[in-house]
């Protein structure tokens, strides 16, 4: 049985259905829950938060509205998603609108200390540059074989921002909690974060926070394109 804490009358919109298809109201078991998303939560079921769809939409729309004029301005969205349910969807994301992405661990000093980060990128596209003009064919087979790991290894945790040639104007986040670096980062750097954050989060020091499941492939994939689809929707406007 539901047990409300807060009750809300609004008349559920077409984009409350569909987030209760894609399985986003639901959160964690209460006993995880943090204070700050205390005001989102609509009851518990089976000792499991339940998120109150109204007022996540309120959420949605407000970074949406962010997102779209950030876009219109020309600046940067960093997509950072390094769960294993997140990062498919992050990536096609972040690729269909020529934007940086981040999926595996977060490097620390991606925004704190751009320029040394800048060097890595620099320094990949450079050996790659290289290695398609057969430049490194001068070298011996084991100087190939270490040159050829060193681009993997770069292109494992860089190949994603190399579009991204200053501080983005914002980051977009799933799971704040999983990816506190980025979040602490972007707070030291004075960079908005919209977020995905699930019941226990502390979403104080998030400025869009969205209070939803970031578990589920369904529920990450649902913000993921509402996000993509403002920021699109930002790039048209003249």
């Amino acid at each position: 049985m539901l047990t409300k804490e807060k009750t809300n009358e609004k008349i559920a919109t077409d984009t409350t259905d569909a987030m209760l298809k894609a399985g986003v109201h639901f959160g964690y078991t209460k006993t995880r829950r943090h204070p700050s998303v205390k005001s989102y939560v609509l009851g518990t079921k089976n000792r499991v938060d339940i998120l109150d769809t109204v007022k996540v939409e309120e959420l949605l729309e407000k970074a949406k509205v962010f997102v779209t004029a950030l876009a219109g301005q020309g600046k940067q969205l960093l997509f950072v998603g390094s769960k294993p349910e997140a990062r498919e969807f992050i990536k096609q994301a972040a690729q269909s609108l020529n934007m940086p992405y981040v999926i595996e661990r977060w490097i620390g000093g991606t925004l704190t200390n751009f320029p040394e980060i800048k060097k890595r990128v620099d320094r990949l596209n450079d050996l790659k540059e290289k290695k398609e003009k057969g430049e490194t064919g001068v070298y011996t087979k084991k100087e190939q074989l270490l040159i050829g790991r060193e681009i993997d290894r770069l292109e494992k945790y860089f190949s994603g921002i190399v579009a991204m040639k200053n501080i983005p104007g914002a980051l977009f986040i799933i799971d704040s909690k999983h990816e506190h670096i980025a979040l602490a980062e972007a707070l030291r750097m004075k960079v908005p974060t919209i977020s995905l954050s699930n019941s226990d989060c502390n979403i104080t020091n998030v400025t869009y926070p969205i209070i939803g499941n970031d578990a589920s492939t369904s529920s990450i994939s649902f913000f993921v394109n509402e996000i993509a689809r403002a920021y699109s929707a930002g790039i048209k406007v003249e």
